[in-house]
């Protein structure tokens, strides 16, 4: 195995891991689909859709999300319709890198649907299986902020102990000019939110005879300001124009998106955001150079057998550009 040998060669230093995802076109003829609304499960049919019937509960696959795709291919109906180019819409399918940063090697790889969350799951089980197969996992993990969200960093740091090198993904900026959640200090004695005028924002402001659950099901506690403070307040129409009282949010997992934000200013993320090219160049070899920017198979096995023969093509030709000029240095 490929990534055997670059670990007996020493290529790979097991500190720092890198982790992206690259679309690919599947070999789909556009026209041949349907609308996902109109598509019914087959009782049989060729090898890929049997496939797809057999995926349908992955979550790297069918499972990944509960949105029903735009269009389906009647031919390989597990690659994904997406938009997510600035080309014209396309079937994909994804490929995920997980890559040590001392030589750029490829520890692991695997296939998914084109969507998000399927790559997040894919990261995810990249990461156990290098540590259950090689005995090695990162101390630090440089991803995008498509790995930023706060379930997956909470993953990392709490489950794993890894360091997050990720953009935080937060939509909380506002385009107003209104306060934003940023302007508002958390008081972790107090469990409360203080807001620019002094007035505190409570997860809530009664008791109920009824307990109510404090976090949504996407994880995140809602504090809200008393209407009377909010409608005595000089700042009311700078912080919620629009709506009766102000509300913030938090997540469960705010220590973790908290610890994100605190290594984001240190000189060592800037060491990561930079290192994190060398992931984007092997996807750029493996479609420019490997001629791999359309799989020739189907089905999700075809491209998982594409993209692991193409990512230990990358590894070979990595070993084969170091090995010979550490065996040529001087002792």
């Amino acid at each position: 195995m490929t990534v055997e040998r670059c670990i007996a060669e020493g290529l790979v230093g097991g500190e720092g891991f890198a982790l992206d995802a690259s679309l690919i076109r599947a070999d789909v003829h556009r026209q041949r689909s349907l609308p996902g609304e109109e598509y019914e499960l087959p009782e049989a049919g060729s090898r890929a859709v049997r496939e797809y019937l057999e995926v349908l509960d992955d979550a790297a696959f069918g499972d990944a999300t509960p949105v029903t795709p735009k269009r389906i291919a009647l031919t390989d109906p597990a690659s994904r319709w997406t938009v997510a180019t600035r080309d014209a819409a396309l079937y994909a399918y994804s490929t995920n890198y997980l890559i040590d940063l001392d030589h750029a090697v490829i520890v692991d790889v695997e296939a998914t649907t084109a969507v998000r969350q399927a790559e997040v799951t894919a990261g995810r089980r990249m990461i156990d299986r290098t540590q259950e197969r090689f005995g090695i996992w990162p101390e630090r993990l440089v991803a995008d902020t498509a790995y930023g969200t706060a379930a997956n960093l909470a993953w990392l740091v709490e489950d794993k102990s890894i360091e997050p090198h990720i953009p935080v993904f937060d939509k909380s900026t506002r385009q107003d000019g209104s306060f934003e959640r940023t302007d508002f200090t958390y008081d972790h004695d107090d469990d409360s939110y203080i807001c620019p005028a002094g007035n505190r924002l409570r997860r809530s402001n009664r008791n109920f005879k009824t307990a109510r659950p404090h976090a949504d099901k996407d994880g995140f506690i809602r504090y809200r300001a008393r209407q009377q403070d909010y409608q005595s307040c000089i700042h009311r129409l700078q912080c919620s124009p629009k709506t009766p009282a102000r509300k913030v949010t938090r997540s469960i997992h705010e220590g973790a998106r908290d610890l994100a934000r605190e290594i984001a200013t240190t000189d060592a993320y800037l060491v990561s955001r930079r290192q994190r090219k060398k992931v984007e160049m092997l996807f750029a070899h493996l479609k420019r150079i490997l001629k791999l920017d359309r799989l020739r198979l189907r089905g999700p096995n075809g491209a998982k057998d594409e993209f692991h023969l193409a990512a230990a093509a990358q590894n070979l030709r990595k070993m084969a550009k170091i090995i010979p000029l550490q065996s040529r240095a001087p002792a």
